[in-house]
């Protein structure tokens, strides 16, 4: 990497693997997964327990996530100045872990941690949603990847730099660091309250909040079954997460399910809004 894209990081190429998966909306139904594999760390645990507010405002906080999320790849020249916005917000998390260790939310390890479990879970989901990644599709993922981590201030010395070196970085990490905190047990817990949605179209959120004390629950079920099927199997198992044969049988079925609707869909409903105008813009500057 050469200083200027060090000070100034691209986001990954249009038509690579993420600008084309990224923004689809199968990619919400990864994000449960990852977001737990990441507060697994009891350092990320502890800083999410401490600081953030996804027991108080959970959509407020999914929505700023996701918006964050589609800026490393779609947003352009936005994305970098996202990247470093990031960090001034993280500049002041600091704490105690679950181990009783000092942590702080820029410390290179626990950083790069956070954003290296989107790959695994990436790769993992990516066999039920959509198919599975061919030898040079997961190469160019994860370089793809290592340049989102350049948007996010992570330096190349803090992130394995190729596959063969990133698998045995995440299972070190697994047998090492990970396990059951407090967060994680609430996120894949089924029996959690969830405050119904207060962002949408108001007619909508009526009837949502109406239908709440239905809806929660099954709500809260169907978080916790995703987050442990998306689960990559080795992190599962060392998390201790239970999963049978059943539940397996089911998120298949689920899964082939959404690959028959979702390619079938517009690509205004299929895609993320800023990977839908993304797409579109570039569609229309190659016209």
């Amino acid at each position: 990497m050469t200083e200027a894209e060090a000070v100034h990081p691209a986001p990954p190429p249009p038509g690579g693997v993420l600008w084309t998966l990224a923004g689809d909306i199968r990619a919400l139904l990864m994000l449960p997964a990852a977001l737990a594999l990441q507060v697994a760390h009891p350092a990320v645990g502890a800083g999410v327990d401490d600081h953030s507010v996804f027991r108080t405002d959970p959509w407020g906080r999914a929505e700023r996530s996701l918006r964050s999320l589609q800026l490393w790849t779609y947003g352009g020249d936005e994305a970098a100045e996202e990247g470093r916005r990031l960090r001034r917000l993280h500049r002041t998390i600091q704490g105690t872990d679950t181990r009783g260790r000092p942590y702080h939310a820029l410390t290179p390890a626990h950083y790069a941690w956070v954003h290296a479990t989107g790959f695994p879970v990436q790769h993992h989901a990516f066999r039920y949603l959509v198919r599975p990644l061919t030898e040079a599709q997961e190469r160019r993922l994860y370089a793809e990847w290592l340049q989102v981590g350049r948007i996010l201030g992570i330096r190349d010395r803090d992130m394995p730099q190729t596959i063969e070196e990133f698998w045995p970085y995440y299972r070190k990490v697994l047998a090492d660091e990970i396990e059951p905190t407090p967060v994680l047990r609430e996120l894949v817990a089924t029996d959690t309250r969830v405050p119904p949605p207060d962002r949408g179209p108001l007619p909508v959120l009526i009837l949502l909040r109406a239908l709440w004390p239905v809806l929660g629950p099954r709500f809260v079920r169907l978080r916790a079954f995703l987050t442990i099927g998306f689960m990559p199997p080795e992190a599962r198992e060392a998390l201790g997460l239970e999963w049978t044969d059943a539940q397996e049988r089911t998120l298949r079925r689920f899964a082939r399910a959404v690959r028959l609707v979702v390619p079938a869909l517009p690509e205004r409903l299929r895609y993320l809004p800023y990977a839908y105008r993304a797409r579109r813009a570039r569609r229309l500057s190659r016209r």
